[in-house]
């Protein structure tokens, strides 16, 4: 086993494997594909997101990397549609902390989470090799490896249970393997809220060579979380 695969192994039960769909991304980061082609793209962590499949049969050269990785696929695949079936069901009991307008409902949520999870596992048994395994805060790739990363619904999300300091971690690694800009989605935790130490986040960042804006985008679907924090490292 390798260094990479035992510093990641996390038990399955631990991990939540949903992820979210191309078309939601583009969204969710105000992308196009003209931007992107030519460019190294990290997805950072990217779950059982369709992100990493479609954009490369766009011809977009996405890598996606993620603690899961280190399971099956089929392992996987299975964990990720118990997943999305528990997570429905907990959806029914809280819709109104959401907006529907892009979804249409329930039904509507499930197909996207089930479209991504599919386009997701089916590109893992064809390119099992753009899907590596890691632990953040630490990542396995060179510095400035990738022209531009994008992570989504997972750091200020849950400032819950990550603190401040894992955060300051994460971001610093996050820009050492990046070599332009690096995008996170959303700037609130899991009650909607702005992240707490955002402001001085944006001052750590500005202050280490970073230019730092908040971006509204045309995508909300947990109330509040309708923007993203894009950091251009300074040459």
């Amino acid at each position: 086993m390798s260094k990479v695969e035992q510093s990641t192994k996390l038990d399955l039960e631990r991990i939540i494997f949903i992820g979210r769909t191309y078309e939601e991304y583009v969204k969710m980061f105000l992308l196009s594909e003209k931007e992107l082609k030519g460019k190294k793209i990290l997805d950072c962590p990217a779950g059982a997101c369709s992100f990493t499949a479609i954009g490369n049969d766009l011809g977009i050269d996405v890598t996606a990397c993620d603690i899961a990785y280190d399971h099956t696929i089929e392992d996987l695949k299975t964990k990720g549609i118990q997943d999305i079936e528990h997570s429905m069901t907990l959806m029914e009991k809280v819709k109104s902390n959401y907006k529907w307008d892009y979804f249409k409902g329930i039904d509507g949520l499930r197909k996207h989470r089930l479209s991504a999870l599919q386009d997701c596992s089916k590109d893992m048994k064809k390119n099992r090799k753009r899907y590596i395994p890691v632990q953040l805060p630490s990542l396995p790739f060179k510095n400035e490896e990738f022209d531009i990363l994008l992570s989504a619904n997972f750091l200020f999300m849950y400032s819950d249970r990550l603190d401040y300091q894992f955060h300051i971690e994460t971001l610093t690694e996050l820009l050492r393997v990046t070599k332009e800009e690096i995008r996170i989605f959303p700037l609130v935790d899991l009650e909607g809220k702005r992240y707490e130490h955002l402001d001085k986040m944006i001052h750590y960042l500005t202050t280490n060579g970073c230019i730092v804006e908040e971006v509204t985008v045309p995508y909300e679907f947990q109330i509040n979380a309708n923007a993203m924090l894009k950091i251009k490292k300074v040459k």
